[in-house]
């Protein structure tokens, strides 16, 4: 009898073992994740952005802006260009107009593909609305360095903390 009560005492453990170290898991995964997408929280200003120019060069565009991650999964980029003409592809033909682009919606990270993805909501290039822009991502130092996930676009843009 002793027997037979062991073996599903011993199951139960086990069990019960492998349901904590599992729970256990998800939970440090959560954090982890939760402590990744805390280091987007918040406003950024615009430090550097590269972009091709006409003859497909990449330089740096002279342009000033503003990065915000809110807690609750949303993202606000308005970036002002010096000289509206400059900009290749990447630049004020895709997602400015007039020399400035702007934009907001959702975001949501992943984590292992060093990306997220923008939900654009709203835009001043109308055509962006709806669309989800994958972004690759990377933290260097004080900056967060974004670039599109596209292999066609060969811009790439760098945001510190205010």
């Amino acid at each position: 009898m002793k027997k037979l009560l062991s073996v599903p005492i011993t199951s139960l453990f086990f069990a019960t073992s492998i349901l904590s170290t599992s729970a256990l898991s998800d939970s440090q995964d959560r954090s982890v994740s939760a402590g990744l997408q805390d280091r987007f929280i918040g406003a950024w200003r615009l430090v550097w952005l590269e972009e091709p120019d006409a003859e497909g060069k990449v330089h740096r565009a002279e342009s000033s802006g503003m990065l915000v991650y809110t807690r609750d999964g949303h993202m606000s980029v308005p970036v002002m260009y010096r000289n509206p003409q400059t900009g290749g592809q990447a630049g004020p033909a895709q997602y400015a107009h007039g020399g400035y682009e702007a934009s907001f919606g959702r975001y949501a990270v992943d984590e292992r593909a060093h990306s997220f993805t923008f939900h654009v909501e709203g835009a001043i290039v109308r055509s962006l609305i709806g669309k989800e822009l994958p972004r690759v991502y990377e933290f260097s130092g004080k900056q967060l360095i974004v670039k599109s996930s596209n292999p066609n676009e060969h811009w790439r843009v760098a945001w510190e903390h205010y």
